[in-house]
Order: structure tokens, then sequence, then C-alpha cells
């Protein structure tokens, strides 16, 4: 059985020029929660499988990712890291591989252009094209759930089973769920969307929103079938470490890599 990854997350403000990661709730209310290049040394430390740097404002700025950042970040963690916020074609994504992302994540351009899935799985692998998907329940698309853009700013009115299902069909090699509704709650997951949208792919799905406490990473992928989990609140404020989560996960017959 393949291992179960635990992701912390880095939303990263950018607006500064070392950059900050930052955590909200439902996507507002933001609040400081350190240096990028720190953190991420940390979590690798910990025992993180990736990390995925978030460069929140990008889209909604309309800029592009700042790759020193990025090379910072990078200098002293030796896992793999995705990076998204602010790709829009193919040169984007590689002058994020070539400042040390493993994979790229894409949601607003994406959407606005899935041909950037299909070009840049051709060019650069499937393996480092990660789509994100900001879902929200609103009730006016055929499943319930409708995918957001620009950082959970605007609605599309695309249904969020329906797009899972193109861009694996473009050539994306997994998809970073965030459930709007959780994002921040610590209540934990909402584990309808993730089952529904595990179930409607047969590339890995990332469960993000809601983690509280280890519970709720269990049940992401014991009921919301994730192939892993991402987590930022409770990580950036020590309120348990990447180790204690895996020691819960492994004590509860989920295979994890220790």
């Amino acid at each position: 059985m393949l291992t179960k990854r635990i992701i912390p997350c880095l939303d990263c403000d950018l607006s500064v020029a070392a950059g900050r990661v930052v955590k909200g709730v439902k996507f507002k209310q933001i609040r400081y929660a350190g240096e990028p290049a720190a953190l991420a040394e940390r979590y690798y430390k910990e025992g993180a499988d990736e990390i995925v740097f978030l460069d929140i404002t990008a889209s909604h700025e309309r800029r592009r990712t700042m790759t020193d950042v990025i090379e910072r970040t990078v200098e002293n963690v030796f896992i793999p890291l995705t990076v998204g916020g602010g790709i829009r074609n193919t040169e984007d994504i590689q002058k994020a591989l070539r400042a040390g992302a493993d994979k790229v994540s894409v949601n607003t351009a994406a959407i606005k252009n899935p041909k950037l899935i299909s070009d840049g799985a051709k060019k650069y692998g499937s393996q480092c094209m990660v789509v994100a998907v900001d879902s929200k329940r609103t009730g006016k698309t055929r499943s319930g759930h409708e995918c957001y853009i620009y950082g959970g700013r605007e609605p599309t009115g695309l249904d969020t089973l329906e797009w899972v299902r193109k861009v694996e069909g473009l050539g994306a090699g997994e998809i970073l769920l965030t459930s709007m509704d959780r994002d921040g709650t610590k209540v934990g997951f909402d584990l309808d969307l993730t089952q529904l949208v595990s179930e409607a792919v047969s590339i890995p799905v990332i469960a993000s929103g809601g983690v509280g406490e280890p519970k709720h990473i269990l049940e992401a992928f014991t009921k919301g079938k994730a192939d892993a989990a991402l987590a930022a609140s409770i990580f950036h404020f020590k309120e348990y470490t990447v180790g204690e989560i895996k020691k819960f996960l492994e004590e509860n017959d989920v295979p994890v890599r220790l």
C-alpha cells in the first residue's frame, strides 16, 4: 500500500521583500505565521513528505511568483516542493522549476486557459502539474460544489466534479482540493467533498481545509479517501508537529513514511 503524505502549506504574502507566511479563515482574517524559508526548514526536519508554497496574492494582483523567495526557501530543504500562484504559462512553469520547485500548482490560469495543463504536462511531465481546486458549497452547480479563482475571490459557475475529471483528462498529475467552507476553521475536512473528488478521478488527491487535530487527518484518509493531507495552522502555531501526526497515523494503521 502506498504511504500517505503529510504536507505543510506555506500561504505566502510576497508583498514584502523577504515574504511572509500567513494564515486565514475561509480565505479571510489573515494573520502572520512566520518566514517561508525558516518554516520550510523546520517542517523538513520534522519529517514532512512535501511542502506546498502558495503565493496567495499573485493571481489577484496579476503578477508572477517571486522566484528569489522560492530559491531561499529551498536552500536547506530536500523534499519535494510544489509552488503555486501567478503561474500563467509554460515559461512561468519553467522559471519555478529552475528556481527549485519540483511541481507547480495552477488554479486561476488553468480555468481561464485549460490548455496550460496539457501544455505543461507535455513539456515537463504530468508528475509536475498539480491543479489546485478552491471549492465552495454554493448549490449552483450539478454537484452543489463550485470552483473559485483569484484566491477565492471570484466564483466561476464551474462544477467541481466536472472540472477535476476534465483536468485529469488534460494531463494533470495531482489535485490539490481545498474546501473554502472549512479553510482555517479547524473543524475537520469536508469529507463528503473529498470523497466525491477522490472517487471521481484516478490521480492523487490532496485534502486541504479544516485541520484542527490529528483525527481530522486520519478521517481524510479513511473516510475521504485522500492520498495526502495538507495542513497549515496546526503546524505554523506549533499545536502539533509533523512527527506527532505521523505517529498518530501509524498507531491507527495508516501507512506513513517515518
